[in-house]
């Protein structure tokens, strides 16, 4: 089966863009790992799955899988990829678009610098929505009974890890982040800390992490180790987790920059942690540049 693509980038995450807004090409598990295999495949840390929606109100919907080729819940680079590729393929030129992700509604919009802005939902910091299970670590579950809601958690670690516990925030932004602040986010290996704090039992479906260097109140170092795909060179929706977790702990301002690897990210965020914990919807907005690398066709075995 020979499959159109598009590979694009949002400040160096980068994704394989499939169009089945008039047929589904029903790609399995190990398909989605082909597509992304960067010796075999085309090569992505996420594939973009775009589709028709037929809900009132909705323009598309699309499905996002990791380079594992599980599925996952939101990405906000993947998101203004997703307008510059609808765009482009002249699927729509409606501004703003509403799209239906797999944990909710988004809203689009083309900034006039050329950018994407992307309305990223609301945060969740309850720790059974995110989900966060802290009864999994004896220094966590001494704080059960005291607060099931709080802005920071200490945790654990493993004696081979080069720490041996340190404080974390937990947030949902329609997938699961742990958000740490260090001093020196480059001197971080990401290789040892990422995959042990993504299966700590502590987190039921998987966690992605980023580790935030604090510049000023208006300006952050990020690197994520995203869940299922490994660092990554920018995350949409870890830089909102680190924003939003900087800002409830009195850390940062309501509008940041965020510098990852691949370019940086700004994100805006008016909101409070006591109006979030208590249901009072106040959305994350990430502006950022998206861009097409090349077009092409695959044969999936």
């Amino acid at each position: 089966m020979r499959i159109p693509f598009t590979k694009m980038h949002g400040t160096g995450n980068d994704f394989v863009v499939i169009n089945e807004t008039q047929k589904r090409y029903g790609l399995q598990t190990s398909d989605y790992r082909f597509l992304a295999d960067r010796h075999f495949g085309v090569g992505a840390d996420q594939i973009l799955s775009v589709r028709a929606c037929h809900e009132p109100g909705i323009d598309f919907e699309y499905v996002i899988h990791n380079a594992d080729g599980s599925e996952v819940e939101h990405c906000g680079n993947g998101a203004r990829c997703f307008l510059r590729f609808v765009r482009e393929e002249g699927l729509s030129q409606k501004s703003p678009l509403v799209v239906k992700v797999k944990k909710g509604i988004i809203e689009l919009t083309d900034t006039p610098e050329g950018w994407v802005s992307v309305h990223m939902g609301t945060p969740v910091f309850e720790w059974s929505q995110v989900p966060f299970a802290p009864e999994f670590s004896t220094t966590l579950s001494s704080h059960l009974g005291f607060e099931t809601r709080r802005v920071e958690w200490p945790l654990d670690l493993a004696p081979s890890m080069p720490l041996a516990s340190f404080d974390f925030s937990v947030v949902s932004m329609g997938n699961p982040h742990a958000v740490c602040v260090v001093q020196e986010v480059d001197a971080l290996d990401l290789q040892v800390m990422g995959p042990y704090l993504e299966h700590h039992a502590s987190f039921p479906q998987r966690v992605n992490v980023g580790f935030m260097e604090i510049l000023s109140r208006r300006e952050v170092k990020l690197r994520v180790f995203e869940r299922g795909s490994g660092e990554t060179l920018a995350c949409g929706t870890g830089a909102c987790a680190a924003v939003v977790t900087g800002i409830a702990r009195g850390l940062l301002d309501p509008a940041v920059s965020v510098q990852a690897k691949g370019g940086r990210l700004n994100i805006e965020w008016n909101g409070s942690y006591a109006d979030a914990i208590k249901g009072i919807a106040s959305d994350v907005v990430l502006t950022g540049p998206a861009q097409t690398v090349f077009k092409g066709e695959l044969d999936i075995q």
